[in-house]
């Protein structure tokens, strides 16, 4: 039967699921599109439902129940709409394994999903965040981690309950990237502040990435977290 109304109880979920109180008062994020979903049941994550675009030929493949596209459409937070949207329950990490990134003050939810995707694709570790990070589970993060919260779920956690040896990536003044080698956490600030004075004088040791001279000043914060992903791939083989 094709939801037709948007009234309908599932329709206003996945609207109020777009404010990050309802996400963390119902315990429930939304993905869309249909990459998304695939990625979580490959995942193995189990979602709460499944609505699609009546008349797109999905509700074969997917599941869930078929909803008249222009009540879907705005129900989405992309302009262009979408046609699929899934409800799943949030997934965090138990424990922060080594290697892991540690953000502290990451705001944008865009970076943070896009480093939750190069710590998965490079390293398999956790990626830990601190205090006045971004949603993990906003749907700005959920498209930017292209799937990666299904298969590397974040950990919200103080800097002490990451792995040791930490090193911290600051903008100045920090050793090469050899720094990072043998490091079990990275930790990354805010583009503009940096990370806290107290955060870097609790790691063992600080690391600077090299910038051409005359070039740009300094490096978007998830383009850091690649490199830094990169570094220690290499370092552990």
């Amino acid at each position: 039967m094709t939801i037709t109304s948007q009234d309908n109880a599932k329709l206003k979920l996945v609207r109020k699921l777009r404010e990050r109180k309802h996400r963390e008062r119902e315990d429930l994020f939304a993905s869309e599109g249909e990459d998304l979903l695939a990625a979580g049941l490959a995942a193995g994550a189990e979602p709460r439902f499944v609505l699609t675009a009546a008349g797109a030929g999905l509700a074969t493949s997917w599941g869930g129940e078929e909803v008249e596209p222009e009540l879907l459409a705005a129900a989405s937070t992309l302009g262009s709409g979408t046609r699929a949207i899934a409800v799943w329950p949030r997934l965090w990490a138990a424990t922060a394994t080594a290697p892991s990134l540690y953000l502290h003050g990451v705001g944008d939810p865009g970076n943070v999903g896009a480093i939750l995707r190069s710590a998965d694709a490079l390293l398999g570790g956790t990626v830990v965040l601190g205090p006045e990070c971004a949603d993990p589970f906003s749907p700005k993060a959920v498209r930017a981690s292209m799937g990666s919260i299904f298969t590397r779920p974040p950990r919200r956690a103080e800097l002490a309950e990451t792995p040791a040896p930490r090193v911290a990536l600051v903008a100045h003044g920090g050793d090469g990237l050899a720094a990072l080698d043998g490091a079990a956490t990275v930790c990354l600030g805010a583009e503009r502040e940096g990370l806290p004075e107290e955060v870097v004088a609790a790691c063992e040791a600080t690391a600077t990435i090299p910038l051409r001279p005359g070039g740009a000043e300094s490096l978007n914060v998830a383009a850091a977290a690649a490199i830094a992903c990169q570094r220690m791939k290499e370092a552990v083989g």
